[in-house]
């Protein structure tokens, strides 16, 4: 049974994903910030799955997070944690540019930190998927899209430095229909949806499927790569 971190755990995106690797068989260390929401998903799952309460921000969290599982044999990270805010770069104020690239960014580095100096001191096989966006190609938001650009040059650095041991990938879907989708205009998501090759919109289990792919065996031969899954919006 294969341990492995999903960090913002506890809806969306993270929720479908721990539920995806719970029933390819795995043991999942669930990771958000939202008490609630983590009460929730231990509701739900049950015995084969831990909840951390954890700002991913925190990088003094993270580390005592990571003393916690000293001598467990982790094999997968999904750095999923992220917030959007929906705003143009006029919008913005400092503190919220601040806050974007902590949680996008930031709190990936530190998980990826952590977890690849364990993997790599054991010697041991595993992998690291990053979730990052179709907004890499340009955006509404513009600090958004800068963050899930910056998680692609992540991917690609780590996957050379974490060879041969651990396989680094990234995930970019378009919109997808999570509470995060409230905070794109309806402009924006006509002008998406008009553009779309494929007709069926986007889901959250369907992101998670190709996550679930990368940790299994079926993905032993990838990393350093960007699975794009946006309907062929950029076609």
């Amino acid at each position: 049974m294969h341990n492995i971190i999903v960090t913002g755990a506890g809806k969306g995106i993270g929720r479908a994903i721990a539920h995806q690797l719970l029933a390819d068989g795995a043991r999942v260390y669930a990771v958000d910030r939202e008490e609630a929401l983590l009460s929730s998903l231990n509701a739900e799952f049950g015995s084969t799955l831990e909840c951390c309460q954890l700002d991913v921000t925190d990088y003094g969290a993270v580390e005592k997070f990571y003393r916690s599982l000293a001598g467990l044999p982790l094999f997968g990270l999904v750095n999923n944690a992220g917030i959007l805010l929906g705003k143009s770069l006029f919008e913005y104020s400092p503190e919220e540019v601040a806050r974007v690239i902590d949680v996008n960014l930031k709190g990936a580095i530190y998980f990826s930190r952590f977890f690849g100096h364990d993997l790599l001191s054991r010697k041991a096989e595993g992998c690291i998927v990053n979730l990052s966006s179709s907004s890499i190609y340009g955006g509404a938001d513009p600090v958004y899209s800068a963050t899930k650009a910056a998680l692609v040059g992540l991917t690609k650095s780590c996957a050379l430095k974490f060879a041969p041991y651990l396989r680094v990938n990234s995930v970019a879907p378009g919109i997808v229909e999570t509470d995060l989708f409230a905070a794109i205009s309806a402009d924006a998501v006509q002008r998406y949806r008009h553009a779309e090759l494929v007709k069926k919109p986007l889901r959250p289990q369907d992101v998670a499927r190709t996550v679930g792919f990368l940790m299994s065996e079926g993905g032993r031969n990838y990393t350093g790569a960007v699975f794009d899954l946006n309907n062929g919006f950029h076609m």
